[in-house]
């Protein structure tokens, strides 16, 4: 099974722990109560609501609409059975995988999320430091709380840059230079988010970009004093990434933020473009319709990443899980999956149904805020458990041994 490299353990444990603390670890017995008491990522996401305000919260869970799509995510995801076979003898489960040129422990990566030091302080640093430990890929969005300078050095030259794709030229050019110069070996580009989505409950939340603490915010961050002291520590996030190319800081609403200022909706010619001056790997995010993989294919990038943004763009999609073996039978690109993953049962799931690897970020940050620095590394063990006892329930080794496997119940 994948062993998780050491790291510091159980040191958060108590809600009231500095963020930013860092503990020895205390050996077996801490880890154990770790997984005692966050087996799944349903117990991270409990305890990890008890630790952020609710603005943040709010930012972080919401969806867009009556959040039709992110239940239709679950909803689809478990419709997908397997029949256990039986008298398999003892099963040695196998989860590397390659990618894109890369040999990695797990079929898993931790996917870019906006503003992400805004849910848990250093978010990014953290999540990209426990991302090259373990050996899995990490993803920085454009519009995260850190720089690709700041984060690139962490990925040992194996970091993926998400685009949110810049409407003026020589900033595009610009912000390529930046990420390949930072070490960030693979651009991911956006394409899912051509507007703003209303996503209602972070609206009612009050949170606006930049983040502003109004009174009513106050009162929420006072009760949760970990978030707290490290945010005091760190000074309030913003869009680093953007200081150097936009002065204007407003916003009609807190979807809208300054980043729409800066960025147009992309177009084929976009796509080429970015393929003619990005020399590393392309991956293409946000991708639900077969029909565009052909196209897809004649522009060069080098993986399709299925989405459909975790319900948080668009509330009449379909399943990023249903449409999937479609996008598989029409294209031998590898394909990302992301989009309603709740565990290494998910994670199956999707590489049953044509996917080669998937993405999870809310996860990974409910993990982070639930118990601090531990709580990545914790998650990828959490994981790798899951996926190897799934495995050995179905008598096969390997993930992509389940190809054919599944059937819809």
């Amino acid at each position: 099974m994948f062993q998780p490299p050491p790291g510091k353990a159980c040191n958060l444990l108590n809600s009231n722990a500095s963020p930013l603390a860092a503990g020895p670890a205390t050996g077996q017995s801490c880890a154990m109560d770790m997984n005692s008491r966050f087996p799944a990522i349903t117990d991270l996401r409990a305890r990890a609501r008890q630790r952020i305000p609710r603005f943040v919260w709010e930012y972080l869970d919401s969806a867009t609409g009556t959040e039709a799509t992110q239940r239709r995510n679950r909803a689809a995801l478990d419709r997908i059975l397997f029949t256990p076979s039986i008298l398999h003898g003892e099963i040695s489960s196998d989860l590397t995988t390659s990618l894109l040129g890369e040999t990695h422990p797990l079929p898993v990566g931790i996917a870019p999320l906006g503003m992400s030091g805004l849910v848990w302080p250093d978010a990014e640093r953290t999540l990209a430091t426990a991302a090259t430990r373990a050996g899995i890929p990490y993803g920085l969005s454009t519009v995260a709380t850190q720089t690709p300078e700041t984060i690139g050095p962490l990925t040992g030259g194996k970091g993926w840059f998400q685009l949110y794709p810049p409407r003026d030229t020589e900033i595009r050019r610009d912000m390529l230079r930046r990420a390949r110069e930072s070490g960030f070996s693979t651009l991911i580009l956006t394409v899912d988010v051509p507007v703003a989505s209303r996503r209602e409950r972070q609206l009612r939340s009050g949170l606006t970009q930049p983040p502003r603490l109004t009174p009513r915010l106050l009162a929420q961050v006072a009760l949760r004093p970990a978030w707290a002291m490290g945010t005091a520590r760190l000074g309030m996030p913003h869009m680093r990434t953007l200081d150097d190319y936009s002065s204007d800081t407003g916003s009609k609403d807190s979807t809208a933020h300054v980043g729409y200022l800066l960025r147009t909706s992309p177009d084929w010619d976009y796509l080429d473009w970015l393929r003619e001056h990005w020399q590393g790997n392309l991956v293409v995010k946000g991708v639900l319709n077969p029909a565009d993989v052909p196209r897809l294919e004649r522009s060069g990038v080098d993986a399709i990443w299925v989405s459909n943004h975790a319900g948080r763009q668009f509330d009449a999609a379909p399943a990023s899980i249903e449409v999937l073996p479609a996008i598989r039978a029409a294209t031998t690109l590898p394909l990302i999956m992301d989009s309603g993953i709740e565990g290494g049962l998910d994670i199956l799931r999707a590489i049953a149904q044509g996917a080669d690897f998937v993405m999870l970020g809310r996860a990974f940050h409910y993990a982070l805020a639930a118990l601090g620095q531990d709580g990545p590394a914790h998650l990828i063990d959490t994981l790798a458990r899951d996926m190897a006892a799934n495995l050995g329930q179905l008598g096969v080794a390997r993930p992509t041994d389940l190809r054919g496997l599944a059937h819809l119940g």
